[in-house]
């Protein structure tokens, strides 16, 4: 596979937000891409992405005023988390206003001084992708649960819940706190009323399951902002659990099946999700990622 990209970059022409966002908030969800040459892809990755550096990344940040961001090692890295940590590094030395929390991708043989090593720079879960559907089984996934569970730290889990039944079942027996990525993936065609999403909703009042109010593109039926079929699925998480939830914009949106959106329109989204409470927004971006990451 060639390492020229075969996917679009973000739009750089970022709209400011439409109010003021609360002191503190938090982007849960982003991803950054170096050059190939530095950092390699993984030969069996679905994607070429475009270069999407740290410095981007900030000017997203400080476009729409967040002042916490979290970092998730993205697929084409595989279990190479270079980028990441020396984006974490540098941000260390130089934070630029903003504070840094990751999400890395591990397997169950890592050594623990590396698990100290990333902790010590701000990682606090370890991301699965398509766990279910992707050849690691549950017993690969409790045990990585133990591993990480001396740091506190969470599992992430990028996997289509309409298509894994009993998945909330298998979340609710983990050792560790988890965390399901934009909304669950499941079409929002299916709806709320979708068994797999009873189940979350279900599964979110334990108070162990958090879910990330991030890529709505990934699941609608339309092909652009506005997304209204996904309205009732983020206003049914809001309703049962807005202390689990987190928002996150998915900067910078690879592989999607829409057109490219505008960060500061998908953060119009959301206040319409929310309603433009201001308390529901407060949870969302401030109160509850200062509790699962630490910040």
């Amino acid at each position: 596979m060639m390492n020229e990209p075969d996917i679009p970059g973000p739009d750089r022409a970022v709209l400011p937000a439409s109010r003021r966002l609360p002191a503190g908030s938090c982007d849960s969800h982003a991803h950054v891409f170096g050059s190939a040459t530095q950092y390699p892809f993984d030969f069996q990755r679905q994607y070429t992405p475009p270069v999407a550096s740290r410095d981007d990344y900030l000017h997203l940040l400080r476009t729409l005023g967040f002042e916490r961001a979290v970092l998730v090692q993205p697929s084409v890295y595989g279990t190479d988390n270079r980028c990441l940590v020396d984006v974490l590094r540098e941000s260390a030395r130089a934070p630029a206003g903003i504070q840094w929390r990751a999400v890395a991708v591990l397997d169950a043989n890592v050594e623990d001084d590396a698990l100290s090593l990333l902790h010590d720079l701000g990682v606090r879960g370890v991301r699965i992708n398509r766990v279910f559907g992707g050849g690691t089984d549950m017993r690969s996934v409790r045990r990585l649960a133990a591993r990480i569970a001396p740091f506190g730290w969470h599992l992430q889990f990028l996997v289509d819940i309409s298509r894994h039944k009993g998945f909330s079942l298998a979340l609710s027996e983990l050792p560790v706190d988890s965390v399901i990525d934009h909304f669950g993936h499941m079409p929002a065609r299916l709806g709320a009323g979708h068994p797999a999403f009873v189940d979350l909703l279900a599964l979110m009042q334990e108070k162990r399951t958090w879910v990330k109010l991030s890529g709505p593109s990934r699941i609608t039926s339309a092909k652009q902002i506005p997304y209204n079929d996904v309205d009732p699925l983020a206003r049914a998480l809001i309703e049962a659990a807005p202390e689990q939830l987190l928002f996150g914009t998915d900067w910078p949106h690879v592989k999607l099946p829409t057109e490219m959106p505008n960060d500061g329109q998908l953060l119009d989204e959301f206040r319409r999700w929310t309603d433009n409470d201001p308390t529901v927004e407060r949870h969302l971006l401030v109160n509850n990622p200062g509790r699962l990451y630490g910040f």
